[in-house]
């Protein structure tokens, strides 16, 4: 399976782009968050983190392989998960994701049911599925910060995803709300130390305050 593609950008369409590798020409299927980072690429090299599927029907013996591609692995990780959401695949994943991974790990971690909806492809019943499958798994994404060029960046430091979940779980039961919480989580994350469990995190946060 293709996990990474580095090559040149040879054309930007609509809901991929063909990237030029050696001899080999390949099309790479882009969300349009994606898409419109990379309008102004054009012949320039480029590196993507990619999942490979298949498209078709097995019964009829037409299955075409697609590759799925993002600039960040966290974008790619957040991709899969989303596709985990029953009745969201690949195709409906794709189009839905227009706004960046950030945005839609808070709606969802918010549970705001009206935002997810104006995703192209989510209706009402849809979007409530998403906040009950994926509200406790998505703070690491709702954590991510601007690189400064529109695509997303991963937190300053790499800490357990369990451990951001249970800090920012009891930050909340304490009081706080979730913009307040994430601020307070990005600073203890920001602040370059290692923490082994939520509370070595929740201690930090409270003797920065």
């Amino acid at each position: 399976m293709l996990t990474r593609i580095t090559g040149i950008v040879n054309r930007v369409l609509d809901e991929s782009l063909r990237l030029q590798v050696g001899a080999l020409e390949y099309e790479v299927l882009l969300p349009e968050f994606v898409r419109r980072q990379l309008q102004g690429k054009l012949g320039e090299e480029l590196t993507l983190h990619t999942s490979h599927y298949f498209e078709g029907n097995p019964m009829q013996g037409r299955m075409a392989p697609r590759l799925v591609g993002f600039l960040h692995e966290s974008e790619l990780e957040f991709f899969e998960l989303f596709c985990t959401v029953d009745k969201v695949g690949v195709k409906k994943a794709l189009k839905a994701l227009m706004r960046p991974i950030r945005d839609i790990a808070d709606a969802i971690q918010r549970q705001d049911a009206k935002l997810l909806t104006t995703l192209p492809g989510i209706g009402p019943a849809t979007a409530e599925q998403m906040i009950a499958t994926l509200r406790r798994k998505v703070t690491k994404f709702a954590l991510m910060k601007d690189s400064g060029d529109g695509a997303a960046a991963t937190k300053p430091q790499e800490v357990a995803d369990q451990v951001v979940e249970d800090a920012y779980q009891a930050l909340l039961t304490v009081g706080h709300g979730p913009g307040e919480a994430r601020d307070l989580l990005d600073k203890a994350l920001a602040s370059g130390k290692t923490f082994k469990s939520s509370e070595d995190m929740l201690l930090a946060i409270y003797q920065q305050r």
